[in-house]
């Protein structure tokens, strides 16, 4: 087997994480979560999302938690080497994003999106891919010329929970298309559970013959069928160094009912079961490359801590096997 023998993993928990939770998450626990996940060895961290939070009442403290973690004094001696992101799908959030930026609290990155299903992108942005492309063609400069990053995601690369099946080319055209346009960096994402193994080898294979800059490009799976890990593997034989992954696997679309209130989210749910969705998960993918002697970067204890306290703050088990089973055993134990 092939792979590389370093990877940058992003935790992207707060946000995409903790999205998907019909029950609202104190700050206090998102800003502990960030906290922590810094002390762990993290470089990238999702934070929030800029949008309305009327659709999203998961992010009503936006503002509150970004000001929070700029000046937390458990991490001020390491947040400068931190890359903090917010999700901006639209012209205002983009805007705060920037603003927010001046007045010195503000994200050091932001995401917009685009999917190559025209149905599953005007549900998810509330315009058709034409006027987007052209709006991030006005807003990137703007953010880039205030010091923010900026990511570009493709998604629905292997299916759309609307259309069905969709064209791995079609992707890397809109990969190209970031980078023409000025996106930093682009995910690539597996939006529900579609990307089977043998595709994701095919896709990044792919993708990396055509790009010049593999360093810029971020793997992003979901486990709704439970193939999570096995695309890990099939990315990392096609040589992709950087991962995005959210503890204990949870995630997924926008909750549509928090703490005891419908909203409207992004409509109704995708899936027979929301309780059975999510990412990969950050603890089992980290243990499992550290025994393929891959370099994390990470301080694998210490995000397995994290872990059992991210089950803690949502109130369930969550899908981790190694938080179950532990990691394992470097030495002789004695037993």
């Amino acid at each position: 087997m092939n792979y590389p023998k370093k990877v940058t993993i992003g935790d992207i928990t707060v946000r995409d994480g903790f999205q998907h939770e019909e029950q609202f998450i104190p700050t206090e626990a998102k800003l502990w979560v960030l906290e922590q996940s810094i002390l762990a060895g993290f470089k990238h961290l999702e934070v929030t999302n800029f949008g309305n939070p009327k659709g999203m009442p998961q992010f009503k403290d936006a503002d509150v938690l970004f000001k929070a973690i700029r000046n937390s004094k458990v991490v001020k001696h390491l947040i400068d080497d931190v890359k903090l992101t917010a999700v901006t799908i639209r012209e205002r959030a983009i805007e705060k994003a920037i603003e927010a930026k001046k007045e010195g609290w503000g994200p050091d990155r932001i995401l917009v999106m685009v999917s190559t299903s025209e149905s599953h992108h005007r549900k998810n942005s509330g315009i058709s891919l034409d006027e987007y492309w052209k709006m991030c063609e006005k807003y990137i400069p703007m953010a880039q010329d205030a010091g923010i990053k900026v990511n570009g995601t493709v998604s629905t690369i292997w299916g759309c929970p609307i259309e069905g099946p969709t064209k791995l080319e079609k992707a890397i055209e809109f990969t190209q298309r970031w980078f023409d346009i000025g996106a930093n960096d682009v995910e690539h994402a597996d939006h529900d559970g579609s990307a089977s193994p043998d595709r994701v080898y095919r896709y990044f294979s792919m993708l990396l013959d055509k790009v010049d800059n593999p360093h810029k490009q971020i793997a992003h799976f979901h486990v709704t069928r439970g193939w999570g890990l096995a695309n890990v593997l099939a990315a990392l034989q096609a040589g992709v160094t950087n991962y995005e992954s959210t503890m204990g696997g949870i995630g997924g679309q926008p909750a549509n009912f928090v703490s005891g209130v419908p909203v409207s989210g992004t409509g109704s749910y995708y899936y027979k079961d929301a309780s059975a969705v999510g990412l990969v998960q950050t603890e089992d993918m980290i243990v499992m490359m550290d025994e393929m002697g891959i370099d994390t970067q990470l301080d694998i204890d210490k995000v397995l801590e994290v872990g059992k306290m991210v089950e803690r703050i949502v109130g369930r088990k969550l899908r981790s096997e190694t938080l179950l089973n532990g990691r394992i055993p470097k030495t002789l134990t004695g037993r």
